[in-house]
């Protein structure tokens, strides 16, 4: 089971920020779950520069989800 976590813009297309999902092995498997429950978020989780990070480090590519991993989808930072 993954715990999902969703920040910023990512939250609000969703409409929620905090869900677990069970059936999914990899950060990919996890990624087409969400996007075939919402089309829109899957498009948003695909954008250039978003980030994810499994308990709380960030990683690049797929990576394998274990039983208790949590898994945040992070927007591109912006600063001013």
């Amino acid at each position: 089971m993954a715990r999902v976590l969703l920040f910023g813009p990512l939250r609000d297309v969703a409409g929620w920020r905090e869900r677990e999902i069970t059936e999914a092995a990899s950060i990919a498997a996890l990624k087409a779950i969400l996007a075939e429950e919402d089309e829109r978020l899957g498009e948003a989780l695909s954008a250039p520069g978003i980030q994810v990070a499994l308990d709380q480090a960030i990683v690049r590519g797929d990576r394998p989800l274990g039983p208790a991993t949590e898994v945040a989808f992070l927007p591109p930072m912006s600063g001013g």
